[in-house]
């Protein structure tokens, strides 16, 4: 079995610097004494790498006759700087390797990582192998870092049934990749997904769901990620009309308004409704998100939310934010646009979204 491992950046790789964490540590060699067996190319040239005080002891290979390539993407990035020239990056490497490699591992730091799991998962339905994509809390060389935990974890993932998919193994769970959410900052077990069960948990032995979200419908030949303007807004109590118009100017491809509730807001005539409408005559796809970490959006269960519906606005079902955000620029690369943008966010192509019954 070959595993081909792709490098992104994130606190995994990182060192102390006079500003704080950056990348700079020896990921290749961590990864030789922790991997019995792992023999990859050098490297693309880079940093000097740090030394390592307090690397983890060699564990026993998850697949000892497992052979190993690795790529670091230039320039290593801390996940803040992501954007979706990085997931088509991640992307490039995959599809280079996918005549040799029979499963996949990215390494990418915590902050973005769950829309980078969801991104990939859009633009690779067609393959047919699995990849995992993990990082840590803490880097690879601090005293008591999650980064051995997790790595070793995708690896057994990988070689003991994950199936083919994005999926994101973190704190001892494998959940699904555009599913997932960042919980917390800081506890080892940062992710989950709120609206589906892990796919496994790992254990002695490890116990895998019968189940999983629904294969969705896939994209064949996707054209690249290029970068558009998808705004976020959060509704609060008592947000003005005015405020929310000047959020939208100059108009963007689409926005996501994160409502109370399932896609529920005010209802005052000159409320947020009606900057809605504007915008949808504008031609922007305009999003209801819930803020709730279990939301589904349903635009006709309240008065509160069928005004948005009526002049154009489109619900999110059951997608995070991470799934919904990656799903628009996904979509919107494709060349989409307006209410046709806004009716492919409701179709399912990878597992994302849970489908109202009537439209499976």
């Amino acid at each position: 079995m070959h595993i081909h491992f792709t490098y992104a950046g994130g606190t995994i790789g990182m060192v102390d610097s006079p500003r704080g964490l950056r990348p700079g540590a020896d990921l290749e060699g961590w990864l030789s004494g922790l991997i019995p067996g792992f023999a990859a190319p050098p490297l693309t040239p880079r940093e000097t790498a740090a030394p390592q005080s307090n690397a983890p002891a060699p564990r026993p290979s998850p697949t000892p006759d497992a052979t190993y390539s690795l790529t670091a993407l230039q320039p290593l990035l801390d996940s803040a700087d992501a954007t979706p020239s990085t997931w088509q990056a991640i992307v490039d490497d995959v599809r280079r390797h996918a005549g040799r490699a029979d499963a996949f591992v990215v390494l990418h730091g915590t902050d973005t990582l769950a829309y980078t799991t969801a991104a990939l998962s859009y633009a690779l339905t067609e393959l047919s192998q699995p990849i995992v994509v993990t990082g840590s809390q803490l880097p690879l060389n601090a005293a008591g870092s999650d980064a051995a935990a997790n790595v070793t974890g995708a690896l057994y993932a990988l070689t003991h049934g994950a199936p083919r998919g994005v999926h994101l193994f973190f704190g001892g769970r494998l959940l699904a990749g555009n599913r997932a959410t960042k919980l917390s900052t800081w506890a080892f077990q940062g992710f989950d997904s709120p609206l589906s069960p892990a796919l496994a948990v790992a254990g002695a032995p490890w116990h895998w769901s019968p189940g999983g979200p629904t294969a969705g419908a896939g994209w064949s030949s996707p054209l690249p990620f290029t970068t558009h303007d998808v705004v976020v807004v959060d509704l609060v109590p008592g947000l003005s009309a005015a405020r929310l118009r000047a959020a939208l100017t100059p108009s963007p491809v689409a926005v996501i308004l994160r409502a109370f509730g399932v896609g529920n807001l005010p209802g005052a005539p000159d409320g947020p409704v009606s900057v809605l409408a504007e915008a949808v005559r504008a031609g922007i796809t305009v999003v209801l998100a819930s803020q709730c970490l279990q939301g589904e959006v349903a635009l006709d269960r309240y008065a509160a939310g069928a005004g948005a519906a009526e002049v154009g606005a489109v619900g999110s079902g059951d997608m995070t934010l991470e799934a919904t955000y990656a799903k628009l620029q996904f979509l919107a690369s494709q060349g989409l646009r307006g209410a046709e943008l806004g009716a492919w966010l409701g179709r399912n192509l990878a597992g994302e979204l849970t489908e109202p019954a009537a439209q499976r």
